[in-house]
């Protein structure tokens, strides 16, 4: 009798390996990871190329029935998927496989799919949390036995589920590496102020602010969301006008006797981006007054004259064109 292998998903010296056929391996429907970088798949394929599969795979075995009736033995994969694709980049016919026994159940799947890919680290944050909310929701499992099954805390399980609270564009820069998963935890701070998050997520990409800056950023906000009480709807507006002009955070504080202007820059050339953004706007205002004044000069004026109705009495006052094609305005 074999002995019984407590790490779910990876195979001891007792376990049995079988060769299988690449083509009667399907995937694991629960496969948590979604993103699959194609170069680092590329490498894998080489290295099999070279050395061949190091590590089996770990399948489940079940019985389907043929067109045409009669029943064929199918495998469907429970770890290894980036073993079982770049297998087949280089045309590889067979894989060595551990076949599971009793660990048919969509649970089961999911979970050695999900621990399988954590204890290789090869999972992205948001992947990670749509699987672990999968276990919760469709499985029904509290957080702390899904941290029990996994080896981390309470904590790390319910922490990485808030992920999907972000809005989806947010969550895609996380699975394209543009921002990280310490950025995304930080931007969560600021779900119940979504404008201010989106701004400081655009800062993020734009300028690669480290995760540290973000977090000071953000309690620097969340800070002021204490002062806001004191602001006008006025000053507000011109908070976000200047934010949006400028392409960086500005505040505005108020004081007993005055107040303060808080332009925020992260690099020499961001302050002189931000400098140039504020003499463009100075000579913008600027031509835009002179423009005024020179056509406010152009315009001719013409005195104001009344008219008496001589069988009324009324005092009428004549337009300015009316007084200037008047007869009594020509003498001869």
């Amino acid at each position: 009798m074999q002995e019984k292998n407590p790490s779910f998903g990876e195979p001891t010296r007792y376990d049995s390996i079988f060769w299988v056929e690449v083509d009667k391996i399907e995937p694991n429907p629960f496969q948590p990871r979604k993103e699959f970088d194609e170069e680092r798949l590329k490498a894998l394929a080489e290295s099999i190329r070279q050395y061949g599969v190091l590590q089996p795979l770990t399948v489940t075995r079940k019985e389907v029935e043929k067109f045409g009736g009669g029943l064929e033995t199918r495998y469907e994969l429970i770890a290894g998927e980036r073993r079982l694709r770049a297998s087949k980049l280089i045309g590889l016919r067979e894989v060595p496989v551990v076949i599971r026994v009793g660990e048919n159940t969509d649970g089961m799947k999911l979970e050695l799919a999900i621990i399988e890919n954590l204890q290789r680290e090869d999972l992205n944050a948001i992947d990670r949390a749509r699987a672990l909310a999968q276990l919760v929701e469709e499985f029904h499992l509290p957080h702390s036995e899904v941290a029990a099954k996994i080896g981390r805390s309470r904590e790390f399980v319910s922490n990485s589920i808030r992920l999907l609270a972000l809005p989806d564009s947010i969550q895609q820069a996380v699975v394209d590496k543009e921002i990280s998963e310490g950025h995304a935890r930080a931007l969560l701070m600021l779900n119940d102020r979504p404008e201010e998050r989106d701004t400081l997520f655009k800062e993020i990409t734009l300028k690669k602010t480290t995760v540290r800056m973000v977090e000071q950023m953000v309690r620097r906000i969340a800070t002021d969301k204490i002062r806001k009480f004191d602001k006008s709807p006025e000053m507000m507006e011109l908070e976000k006008s200047l934010t949006e002009t400028l392409g960086t955070r500005v505040l505005i504080e108020n004081r007993p006797t005055g107040g303060r202007l808080m332009i925020e820059f992260f690099s020499p050339e961001d302050l002189s981006n931000i400098v140039a953004a504020l003499a463009q706007k100075e000579a913008e205002a600027r031509a835009m007054s002179q423009e005024a004044a020179a056509s406010t000069k152009e315009m001719p004026t013409y005195p104001n004259t009344t008219h008496v109705d001589a069988e009324s009495g009324v005092v009428a006052e004549k337009a300015p064109e009316e007084d200037l094609y008047s007869i009594k305005n020509f003498s001869v």
